[in-house]
């Protein structure tokens, strides 16, 4: 039983640290599915409306206005139509991320 727990718990390091060592800063928008990067730093309004609506949050990267969806939306429920920084981990295959830690940007 031991060798077990062992085993599991040595997994689940080696799973975090992947996780973190593929994580990475990015800059950009969280918009809406429908407007995607539409209204990239102007319609925060227009955000917060289509989320309530049922549109689910995505994220806008800056540099060249990629879309990605969000795997955990509830990391980023109080910034919707800001422009932020994340540290997320991207799975290129999903065009998704995975947001570990938000900010405004600056």
């Amino acid at each position: 039983m031991k060798r077990v727990l062992i085993v599991v718990a040595v997994f689940a390091l080696t799973v975090t640290a992947a996780m973190a060592a593929d994580s990475s800063k990015i800059t950009g928008y969280i918009s809406d599915s429908m407007c995607g990067a539409k209204h990239m730093g102007s319609g925060a309004e227009c955000v917060k409306k289509c989320i309530a609506g049922g549109m689910k949050p995505v994220f806008v990267t800056e540099k060249d206005k990629a879309v990605w969806s969000i795997d955990n939306p509830e990391a980023v429920k109080d910034f919707y139509g800001d422009h932020v920084t994340v540290t997320a981990t991207a799975d290129e295959a999903a065009k998704s991320v995975h947001i570990d830690a938000i900010q405004a940007a600056k």
